[in-house]
């Protein structure tokens, strides 16, 4: 098969070997997979694949399976399905464990499921596993225009929650549309003076920060009392000053937290509480897959640009 890897921090179509299915797994013959912000870190050399996972990046794809391991009951080949990956997406075929499996949601291609998985999970994992959002709380989502954000904005909406978000300029009709109740310009606005003015004074319930570093005080400066910041990502640096005196003050929590180490117990967990929860409001309708752009999978490295620009809204798909 075919696959992208990673050479001199360059990515490279290359002819590999197939997978084979180890015991639990499944092999699925991929139609389109997901391109994501840890995909560059990986090219960059900055983010390793878990031990066991495939070198080729890749945290999300849907297609078909095409073979069954050792101990595999309940599935069949044939069956069109969205995988949660620990790597291995930028290929022709992938083997993924059993649990990590979706069924495609009535009424999505085979793309549109491509864009929902990693997002899906992390974003539900964060918000409402870890961090509890509840209907009439206020969410600040950081990154609106990204995958994370355009999925994060339809899930907050639809959970009853308030939604601001902040963007660039050129997003914010699309973000509106999204159901966002307020969108900053992050380039030219202070979010922190911007939500407590929106929120009277109150401040956020829940923050889901994909900056880091640079946002750590200005999102605690933010928070009304009692809420959570859920970091999960580093495009802002890696280390901050934390004033625990104001954390203390707002009876606040900082989490960190990764999708792609987690045990695969832990992953199955999760993947099987957003087929519950939050499958239902995608096949009715209420979140929706966006997506920016469709690239042949070659094009692997132009996708990377344009994550890299951030001038997409929405997914990037690879298609092999």
């Amino acid at each position: 098969m075919h696959a992208i890897v990673v050479e001199d921090k360059q990515l490279v179509l290359r002819e590999v070997p197939d997978p084979t299915p180890g015991p639990g797994e499944v092999v699925v013959d991929v139609a389109a997979a997901g391109v994501n912000r840890a995909d560059v870190s990986q090219r960059q050399g900055l983010y390793r694949p878990p031990p066991g996972a495939a070198e080729y990046p890749g945290l999300e794809c849907a297609g078909v399976i095409s073979a069954l391991g050792p101990g595999v009951t309940g599935r069949q080949v044939g069956e069109q399905v969205a995988c949660l990956l620990a790597g291995g997406g930028y290929a022709e075929r992938v083997a993924v464990p059993v649990g990590q499996l979706l069924p495609v949601p009535t009424g999505l291609s085979l793309q549109e499921a491509a864009a929902l998985p990693e997002v899906a999970c992390t974003v539900w994992s964060n918000v409402v596993d870890h961090d509890c959002l509840r209907k009439g709380e206020t969410l600040l989502v950081h990154g609106g225009g990204s995958g994370i954000g355009t999925f994060a904005v339809q899930l907050g909406k639809a959970l009853g929650a308030t939604v601001v978000v902040t963007a660039r300029a050129t997003k914010h009709d699309r973000l509106r549309a999204l159901g966002a109740d307020l969108v900053i310009d992050y380039t030219t606005d202070d979010f922190v003076l911007a939500t407590r003015d929106f929120t009277a004074g109150a401040g956020v319930d829940v923050i889901l920060d994909i900056i880091g570093a640079k946002y750590l005080a200005d999102n605690i400066e933010a928070l009304a009392p009692n809420g959570r910041i859920s970091v999960i990502g580093l495009q802002g640096g890696r280390k901050a000053e934390l004033d625990l005196a104001l954390l203390l003050n707002r009876r606040g929590s900082v989490s960190a937290t990764s999708l792609r180490a987690r045990p695969r117990a832990e992953k199955a967990r999760i993947v099987a509480a957003v087929q519950r929860e939050v499958w239902p409001l995608v096949e009715a309708g209420a979140v929706k897959p966006v997506v920016h752009t469709a690239l042949p999978l070659a094009d692997a490295p132009e996708a990377h640009l344009l994550m890299e620009s951030s001038d997409h809204f929405g997914k990037i798909l690879l298609l092999p």
